[in-house]
């Protein structure tokens, strides 16, 4: 049963999606920081997919177990979703702050698992908590605010490591294996933002109340064995995925392709630039940032801009001409050696995912029912985190025996990948009755 919701003003949306300022910025350490550490403390190209695995795993277990749960949570102090990426950005404060003090690659490998824990006990709760605050009208800016400031938090992520670099200096000491002083004040940001930023949506906006059916299934679970509570998620996510709507089947092919290629993109743009332009892994790294720097400025300039877009030309128009750009932008980017023009394919990065972070979500959040949206945007998270989880274990031998162990090839294959889910993106309909 449909309950009406009240339209927010442009501040009120704003104020509830600052939280996802701090899980980005931590999202974008991972994008940019994480590799060149494991690099640092001594691990070799070929070993970075699989060092990543954290990331698919943890995503893969803990959102959707996470959405249920939230589901058939209510707190009249904290709400429902808003315990659960209080308590997410927590454990990613902590974990934020010890990784540049990693003393081996493994101790390294550790957190990066904890931290990816943190980050999607914080983030699947934030999906589900757009899609609960805002009328139809609305969720098309909601979850396009949510794609500003996944723009935000990884363009000051990548700020930060530009910057420390300038001020600190770009390379470690002599000795190797040792973190350079740069990466700490990285982490340390990041520590600080993940849960002031968090705290700000929770104590700014409110939750709204579960109606009276709501209420009954919450207390329903709470009335059961401890037992029969730690299975409920279980069979919640089992019966959701049996229900599942034949859109969110759509969704997880093109997902298959685009996030497969966003995983090698991310690994391997900084060993590109050690072999494109002879820089170290510093350098690289630096260069890499200003990558990203480039595309999430342009994805926060974007990201309202698509609203009117996709209301007039419709989400699948709009969503499949920017994976086509991304696409392009991938095949460009080995065959430019000069440091600046290579930020210019960055244009289409940036509106490509500025178009991902958001659109897709607009389009669930309309086809799924508002009982089982935390676990349907848990679901929705589990086919982000396969194709990336298919990558790891996949890459390394491909990148190895395949691609000739070359980063150019790697690149160009993620924007083969690209094209492929952009011609699938055409079959993505949300029903006329849905919109």
């Amino acid at each position: 049963m449909k309950i009406g919701k009240p339209s927010l003003s442009f501040w009120q949306i704003f104020n509830m999606n600052v939280g996802f300022l701090g899980i980005q910025y931590s999202f974008g350490l991972q994008q940019t920081a994480v590799n060149p550490l494991f690099l640092y403390l001594g691990a070799s190209e070929e070993m970075l997919p699989i060092l990543n695995l954290a990331g698919p795993v943890t995503g893969f277990v803990v959102q959707p177990i996470i959405g249920a749960i939230s589901d058939k949570t209510w707190s009249p102090k904290w709400g429902r979703r808003k315990p659960y990426f209080l308590i997410g950005a927590i454990i990613g404060s902590l974990c934020l702050f010890a990784f540049p003090h990693s003393p081996l690659l493994w101790f390294a490998v550790g957190l990066l698992w904890i931290l990816d824990v943190g980050n999607n006990m914080a983030m699947e709760p934030y999906r589900a908590f757009i899609g609960d605050k805002l009328p139809d009208t609305q969720l098309s800016l909601g979850y396009q605010m949510q794609s500003l400031f996944v723009g935000a938090g990884i363009l000051l992520a990548m700020g930060s490591i530009v910057l420390f670099q300038k001020f600190f200096g770009a390379e470690t000491v002599e000795g190797g294996n040792v973190v350079p002083t740069w990466m700490y004040y990285s982490f340390y940001l990041g520590c600080v933002l993940s849960i002031t930023t968090v705290l700000w949506s929770v104590f700014k906006t409110p939750e709204i109340p579960p109606s009276e059916d709501e209420m009954v299934e919450i207390n329903k679970i709470k009335a059961l064995s401890i037992g029969q509570r730690m299975v409920k998620p279980f069979t919640e996510i089992g019966a959701a995925i049996k229900d599942m709507p034949i859109f969110m089947w759509k969704l997880g092919a093109v997902y298959l392709f685009q996030w497969y290629a966003l995983f090698v993109y991310w690994q391997y743009i900084t060993p590109l630039f050690m072999k494109t332009m002879g820089y170290g892994i510093s350098e690289a790294a630096s260069q890499s940032a200003q990558m990203s720097l480039t595309y999430n400025i342009v994805t926060m300039v974007v990201a309202l801009a698509l609203v009117p877009l996709t209301l007039k030309y419709g989400g699948k128009k709009i969503y499949a001409l920017s994976l086509v750009g991304t696409g392009v932008a991938l095949f460009a980017i080995p065959f430019i050696d000069d440091p600046v023009l290579v930020l210019a394919p960055m244009v289409l990065f940036g509106i490509g995912w500025a178009a991902m972070m958001g659109i897709p979500y607009t389009m669930v959040s309309k086809v799924v029912p508002q009982e089982r949206r935390g676990v349907y945007m848990g679901i929705l998270n589990m086919m982000i985190v396969i194709p990336m989880g298919i990558e790891t274990l996949t890459f390394g031998p491909i990148y190895k025996y395949l691609l000739g162990g070359s980063a150019i090839n790697a690149i160009l294959f993620a924007g083969g990948f690209f094209i492929i889910s952009a011609i699938l993106a055409m079959r993505l309909n949300v029903q006329k009755n849905q919109e």
